[in-house]
């Protein structure tokens, strides 16, 4: 596909297009696309995987729930410092130990469920199993800014075509953790789920020519997490609502088709859910934006409160699968944008850390939504697990009004800059027209 998605300028003004394809031509991009894919696709599979494991040995939802929970909050809180040391000592030293210790987390969780262990030992062994996620899609965004840091068209392309990239695998993840729970064993799907984790993480470590430059701090100098920049606090806790939403839909959307007799189907109703999202990423990097990106951030996060709210009062899968696809719709333009805007608010040396606190603010938000929703479901039915939804995206939404100024870097603030020019930042920041 080489669809239009953005513009830079030549020397003389002139807008230069860029397209998925033109993007794609990028020298040694493939290099690192195609075992990032595989490396990516576990981290949709594990919390649904996690799920359907303890349901199936155990019984209680709430207790499912609760154990991917605990999963999700040791990436969130872990990741953004694996993050930070893959920007000070390269991304292979980190992953190759990450991933190889993932995958006997993952399978010491297998056997204990299948022992019926008691439970506070499935938690035990879930902090490990979460902590150790490889953030993969945190690594190769940072990748494709060393190699497009000049280039703001080919960057926002790039953020585009990452973000519809995450949604495709969160299509695939839950559908084939879904098929192969059913069709051979629940603990099949976590098999297969450290497999790939194992085999794509270390492929993509290997692949050290496209990695970014290491961010060695200066003697002396006192090295600032990315977190201290009050528009990364502001995005981090927008995204635990969109991680609320992803927490809250997994759960509810397992309990409403297994309520009805058809538990096969809950990997297909989420997955259009996210092939909503997919779709709309897809849309969203063909447009011309007019608008800047604090304000589509606005624009796509009401949607997505919006979209949420309909979904507790579906009657059927049919129905619930077609207002999941409406949800969806908002979920990629809302985390487009905002890695858009994250990678203007911080240094070059903390972005990786940077992209992973979103990345991880999306699995906290996923540990809390699945958690609470488990309880309300073994409380009151499948609908009462989609009110988690709704309440986590509402008030990220009160938080972005009230706070949006926080999203404008530094540099761009009380600056006009001419529709098709001005610097790389405040392209990306969204302050001049695209």
């Amino acid at each position: 596909m080489d669809s239009t998605v953005t513009s830079d300028t030549d020397s003389g003004g002139t807008p230069i297009r860029v397209g998925y394809g033109t993007l794609l031509r990028t020298p040694g991009a493939w290099t690192f696309l195609v075992p990032a894919f595989a490396a990516r696709l576990p981290y949709a599979m594990l919390s649904l995987g996690i799920v359907l494991l303890i349901r199936g040995t155990n019984g209680s939802y709430g207790i499912a729930g609760t154990v991917a929970a605990v999963a999700a909050v040791a990436q969130a809180l872990v990741g953004p410092q694996t993050g930070r040391l893959a920007d000070r000592f390269g991304q292979a030293a980190v992953l190759v130990p990450s991933v190889l210790v993932h995958g006997v987390s993952v399978g010491a969780l297998i056997a204990l469920a299948l022992g019926h262990a008691p439970v506070w030992t499935l938690f035990l062994a879930a902090v490990p199993a979460g902590a150790t996620v490889p953030q993969i899609g945190a690594m190769v965004r940072a990748r494709w800014v060393g190699r497009l840091s000049d280039r703001p068209a080919h960057l926002n392309t790039a953020f585009a075509f990452e973000s519809v990239t995450d949604e495709f695998t969160f299509v695939i993840g839950p559908v084939l953790a879904g098929a192969i729970a059913t069709t051979v064993t629940p603990a099949a799907a976590l098999i297969t789920e450290a497999a790939l984790t194992v085999v794509g993480g270390l492929a993509f470590a290997a692949q050290r020519r496209t990695a970014p430059a290491r961010h060695l701090p200066e003697p002396g100098a006192r090295r600032t997490s990315a977190l201290a920049s009050p528009g990364v606090r502001l995005l981090a806790g927008t995204f635990l609502g969109v991680g609320s939403v992803f927490g809250g839909m997994q759960i509810s959307v397992t309990a409403t088709a297994e309520a009805a007799g058809q538990g096969g189907l809950s990997g297909i109703v989420y997955g259009i859910f996210a092939g909503g999202s997919m779709l709309a990423g897809v849309l969203y990097g063909l447009i011309n934006w007019r608008h800047s990106a604090q304000q589509r951030m606005l624009g796509s996060y009401t949607l997505l409160v919006l979209g949420c709210s309909t979904l507790w009062a579906m009657p059927n899968l049919t129905t619930l699968a077609v207002a999941g696809l409406v949800c969806g719709l908002a979920i990629a333009p809302t985390l487009i944008t905002g890695y858009t805007l994250v990678e203007t608010l911080v240094a070059d040396g903390a972005k990786t850390e940077a992209f992973t606190w979103l990345t991880g603010a999306i699995g906290l938000g996923l540990a809390v939504g699945s958690t609470v929703a488990g309880q309300l479901i073994d409380a009151g039915g499948p609908w009462t697990g989609f009110l988690v939804p709704l309440a986590g995206s509402g008030l990220g939404l009160v938080a972005l009004v009230t706070l949006r100024r926080l999203l404008v870097a530094p540099g761009t603030r009380g600056r006009t800059v001419a529709r098709g020019g001005g610097s790389a930042v405040a392209s990306l920041a969204g302050v001049s027209e695209r």
